[in-house]
């Protein structure tokens, strides 16, 4: 099997599974409780929250662990958009963010927000200078992905947070779940006030997840109940899941320094081979504009769900769009905002890199590549 769909999720790290398993059953007290298996649960909910804020370099307290990026984006927009209502109702985001962020719009904008949807260029990169010309006086939040989760593109994140410095009631609200991991991050550096993780995209358990919030920056909780995470998701802690979560991001992290260089190398690889296959076009952006792990193509004429299951047969997996839109058959927005003709991104196929994945697994792809293409295209003439 040659998995290359890490963009839609990872394999747990078997260490992460071991963590999980181990604090579930022997410290599956409620840390809320105050017995000893209470205060046990507790303190381990205490030292993965320490982990976690030491490799982000920001303070305990400014973390909370939430059931993944979802329900950290709304609980970001929601919860900053109805707290600061009496100063403002205007949003600026782009049009490439992920559907957790995008439909969150859509359903403030039903509630009398003005939302403002940048443009991107042709790396799927939003413009500094749209970004500032666009902030009225009642912005009061900015919501800009990280890494774009079909085409790999980032942002400017922090030239956007430097600029954001002369606008402190503005909160800005980054995606992080394609960026942590992939790209290096100052949280406090970019003067991100709140950012969004998903355990499970990087080799982390599903139904995981870290919401960092800026000191001083406060909002509604989606969620209410018995005040815990202080008071910003209520809900009996997953105790065994936050210490999992810990763990993967260190792993993630170490792995991040050691094998980046090997991601580089595959991804130039497939571009290479992809580029002589008649018919393809690559949409990711190289370098500085793009990350290593992900490169979206297209190759005309051919049926996307069609070459995805054939590749299935021979065990090798990746996706067409982003997963939580690729059943629905819909032409992927991104792909549209970067100039991409509506029949080509029809054909468009997202290989998403891990660091587990190997240089010869990539040649087995292309062959395989090739071999699909060729035999569809002769079925179809």
């Amino acid at each position: 099997m040659i998995y290359i769909d890490n963009s839609a999720t990872t394999k747990p790290f078997p260490e992460v599974i071991k963590s999980f398993t181990t604090v579930a059953q022997q410290y599956f007290g409620n840390p809320s409780s105050i017995h000893s298996l209470g205060m046990e649960a507790e303190k381990l909910l205490f030292q993965a929250r320490e982990q976690v804020a030491k490799i982000l370099e920001v303070k305990s307290t400014e973390i909370f662990f939430t059931s993944g990026g979802t329900e950290g984006n709304n609980t970001a927009l929601k919860g900053i958009a109805y707290s600061k209502i009496e100063s403002g109702k205007h949003i600026i985001t782009t049009k490439i963010e992920h559907d957790s962020v995008h439909k969150v719009m859509e359903q403030l904008e039903k509630d009398g927000f003005s939302i403002t949807y940048l443009p991107v260029n042709e790396f799927g990169q939003v413009s500094l200078s749209d970004v500032k010309n666009n902030i009225r006086k009642d912005t009061i939040l900015i919501s800009i992905m990280h890494v774009n989760n079909e085409i790999g593109s980032i942002q400017p994140i922090e030239e956007i947070g430097n600029m954001l410095l002369d606008y402190p009631n503005i909160i800005f609200h980054v995606d992080g779940v394609q960026g942590i991991g992939k790209k290096e991050i100052s949280l406090k550096k970019a003067n991100v006030d709140v950012y969004t993780i998903s355990a499970h995209k990087f080799h982390g358990l599903k139904g995981s997840g870290i919401f960092y919030v800026k000191e001083g920056r406060k909002f509604l909780p989606l969620l209410l109940g018995g005040g815990q995470e202080s008071n910003f998701r209520s809900g009996t802690e997953n105790v065994a899941g936050a210490v999992a979560t810990a763990k993967a991001l260190r792993m993630q992290m170490e792995n991040q320094k050691k094998y980046t260089e090997n991601v580089r190398k595959m991804n130039l690889y497939l571009r290479e081979q992809l580029s002589i296959i008649e018919g393809v076009s690559i949409h990711s952006p190289m370098g500085e504009k793009g990350i290593p792990h992900i490169l979206n193509f297209s190759i005309e004429g051919i049926k996307a769900e069609v070459f995805v299951h054939a590749l299935g047969e021979k065990k090798i997996y990746l996706s067409t769009t982003s997963a939580c839109s690729s059943k629905t058959n819909k032409v992927s927005k991104t792909l549209l905002a970067i100039g991409v003709p509506t029949q080509i991104a029809e054909s468009s196929f997202r290989i998403s890199l891990s660091y587990e994945n190997t240089l010869n697994e990539m040649k087995i792809v292309i062959e395989t590549i090739k071999e699909i293409t060729e035999w569809l295209r002769g079925v179809i003439n």
